[in-house]
């Protein structure tokens, strides 16, 4: 190693005072750029992925925060649906839908039972409903009697059409009601 340090000692005090000059702001030159390769660089680039990470996961609890709201928010109105379920009264759906329709003076032209989905908690009750030749106030006063029962009952799809004899006045209506019991 001393030899090696020898030999460039020699080779420096050779040059002319203008290449030494030169040789030291080259090797200067060289050296900043080790540092800054080697140190600096590395650094900084740390720094920005550790700022991007910051500002990743911030944006992410932020929408963590908002899904819990809106879970919370949603297991609420579950358990308001559960409630009403297990506490509101039971009873024919065939039956009280008759009773509503003489309540909302409509003529009921079928009901039919519908196919609904197994589920472990609930048994799932579902009726068509076709009323023909009825006014738009005859149905909307029908359908907010089902929609405010203590029954919980619910309007699962609603088909309105203007009567086939273009009665301007009248309406064919067929919609599914459903109702929920536990099993």
């Amino acid at each position: 190693m001393n030899e090696l340090r020898d030999r460039i000692a020699v080779f420096v005090a050779g040059l002319a005072p203008r290449e030494r000059l030169l040789l030291g702001a080259a090797g200067g030159v060289l050296v900043l750029a080790l540092v800054w390769l080697g140190g600096i660089a590395p650094v900084l680039g740390s720094i920005r992925r550790a700022t991007l990470r910051v500002d990743t996961a911030e944006r992410q609890l932020t929408v963590a925060r908002r899904l819990r709201g809106d879970l919370g928010e949603l297991q609420g109105r579950l358990a308001a649906v559960e409630r009403r379920i297990g506490e509101g009264p039971k009873g024919n759906l065939f039956t009280t839908l008759e009773e509503l329709a003489k309540q909302s003076a409509v003529k009921v032209e079928s009901m039919e039972p519908q196919a609904s989905q197994s589920q472990d908690r609930y048994r799932e009750t579902k009726v068509q409903v076709v009323l023909k030749q009825v006014s738009l106030a005859q149905a909307v006063n029908f359908l907010h009697k089902i929609e405010s029962q203590p029954q919980l009952l619910s309007v699962k799809s609603l088909r309105v059409r203007t009567h086939v004899e273009k009665k301007e006045d009248m309406l064919d209506v067929t919609f599914t009601v459903s109702s929920f019991e536990p099993t």
